[in-house]
């Protein structure tokens, strides 16, 4: 019975809207900054700030691009 509970949590999808979608990008985001600033700062000090920015800067940016692919393909439809 445990096998076959476990098995249709890892097989069965979840249904995602696209506002929740757009929320998932915030932690992955995050993790992508947090592991890039670790490897590249040379102090351990410095990591929180730098990765608080560059996560705001990639979270702004993706929108940016998005918002402007969004438009390109409202003007050519």
């Amino acid at each position: 019975m445990n096998q076959f509970l476990l098995a249709n949590v890892f097989t069965t999808a979840v249904q995602l809207t696209g506002g929740q979608r757009f929320l998932l990008m915030f932690p992955l985001c995050l993790s992508v900054a947090l592991v890039y600033k670790t490897t590249r700062c040379e102090s351990l000090r410095d990591v929180p700030v730098s990765a608080l920015v560059l996560w705001v800067t990639i979270v702004l940016g993706m929108y940016t691009v998005g918002f402007g692919l969004w438009a390109l393909y409202s003007v050519m439809v």
